[in-house]
């Protein structure tokens, strides 16, 4: 029964692949030799002992076997709570289910030909809830698996056209033609830096400054090689691979390489990604014009983490308190927002900040309970609330009754360490309430997770 319940979970972690960041953050390759390691630790454990160790078992399971091949964080979490399910006294009881419907459940066979009796019962494509999942994980699955053949079409598509129509080139002059159009110039640095000096009580104004300069840099390349490609589709320069390489992601609703490597991460189409880009510009360059936001669009920055490090600096400074002592606790609120803009919150917090402009996946939040709740049917993403960042000093996390839920920027939820110590994707953690009944396991099992921003 020990073996069954860990050769269910091998299957359990290897098919949650499939559901892409829904089901692990980075695309682990688990080998049979992990499993071959796993059933003989197992067996000797069982054997060498009075009561089985089940703890010993998990640790070396989700550790050591599988978890040496794991390096993000938030998958060993849940590599380590989906083997609580697989590996606990209750599998030696007959008829312990693995999954809410019983379909998969420990059964008393004693010999290979029960279990082969058994497995030959179960339904060829299991449902995402013996993975832990919900219900819309399905069209998850359903939309990666769709992407790709997409994604395969395209790069199979020929570059001449053929037909009536616009040709490839005008195309292309139009579509770069209409961005140039609406990418405003960078931002007056100097005019900034008068406005919102770098003060030591207002960490604010130099975070605003870095922003502007971020985006400078990025304004800069995307302008430059919008004009190049203009002048390239007229012959006047010439065409370089990096500009052809340009003209065809623009052909293909696709954000070039060149301005990916020096923008914000997005997963976004051409076609929402300068709108997107148009948005977070408007949020700056209303922050530039009539002062500090009273509540902040966190999706709109450039490099969120230095926002976050500045809120924890002003409530130091003001308080003249260490800032390594202090960290945020979180605190939903019942305002709204449209977009970029949150008209209904008129005044700032006495100490933090308030934030809007979150996403969450796997999940819904509940504003007449103010808990964590199962999505609805088929809608894969919700609104999360503002929420107020609030600092405290020596704060001790809540054990139980929330839910630890990772924000990222992207969809893709994974990224790399950058030079400043910070991951691209990972922002930070948020703390969201979340009743008794479905604690923190069940929605780690679940996937749930915070996003910047969508692919869409």
């Amino acid at each position: 029964k020990v073996m069954s319940g860990l050769l269910l979970f091998n299957s359990v972690i290897l098919e949650r692949r499939k559901f892409g960041p829904l089901g692990w953050n980075i695309t682990y390759q688990f080998t049979e030799g992990d499993t071959d390691a796993t059933l003989r630790q197992a067996e000797l454990l069982v054997n060498d002992y009075e009561e089985v160790p089940y703890k010993v078992i998990a640790a070396l399971t989700s550790e050591v076997n599988y978890g040496g091949r794991v390096t993000d964080n938030w998958d060993r979490r849940t590599m380590a709570n989906v083997l609580t399910g697989f590996a606990n006294p209750g599998v030696l009881d007959g008829g312990y289910s693995f999954s809410p419907s019983g379909t998969y459940k420990s059964i008393d066979a004693e010999d290979q030909d029960g279990y082969m009796e058994y497995l030959t019962g179960l339904p060829v494509n299991a449902g995402p809830e013996v993975f832990g999942l919900h219900d819309n994980a399905d069209i998850t699955c359903a939309q990666n698996d769709t992407y790709a053949m997409f994604r395969t079409i395209l790069s199979l598509q020929p570059r001449a056209s053929s037909g009536g129509g616009k040709s490839r080139e005008e195309v292309l002059a139009d579509t770069a033609k209409d961005i140039l159009d609406k990418v405003p110039e960078p931002f007056n640095l100097e005019a900034v830096s008068d406005r919102y000096p770098t003060m030591y009580e207002e960490s604010m104004n130099t975070v605003v400054q870095q922003e502007c300069i971020r985006y400078n840099k990025m304004l800069r390349v995307v302008l430059k090689s919008l004009k190049d490609v203009i002048k390239a589709l007229k012959g006047e320069v010439v065409m370089t691979a990096e500009l052809e390489a340009m003209g065809t992601s623009l052909f293909n609703n696709e954000v070039p390489q060149m301005w990916s490597k020096v923008a914000y991460p997005s997963l976004k189409p051409l076609g929402t990604w300068v709108p997107d880009l148009l948005s977070r510009l408007n949020f700056i360059q209303r922050w530039i014009d009539h002062g500090k936001p009273q509540a902040f669009w966190i999706s709109g920055f450039y490099f969120p983490q230095a926002f976050i490090t500045g809120t924890l600096q002003n409530h130091a400074r003001k308080h003249e308190i260490a800032i390594d002592t202090v960290s945020f606790a979180y605190k939903m609120q019942m305002h709204t927002f449209e977009g970029d803009a949150c008209p209904s919150v008129s005044t700032p917090p006495e100490d933090g900040a308030y934030i809007y402009g979150l996403f969450i996946e796997g999940a819904r939040w509940d504003a007449d309970v103010q808990l964590l709740q199962e999505s609805e049917a088929k809608v894969l993403f919700t609104q999360l609330p503002v929420v107020h960042m609030l600092p405290e000093q020596h704060r001790k996390p809540p054990s139980e009754g929330v839910y630890a839920c990772p924000i990222y920027k992207t969809l893709a939820r994974f990224g790399t360490l950058s030079t400043t110590g910070h991951s691209t994707n990972f922002v930070m953690v948020l703390d969201i309430p979340c009743s008794l009944d479905q604690p923190q396991p069940h929605w780690v099992k679940r996937g749930v997770a915070g996003l910047l921003s969508l692919n869409f």
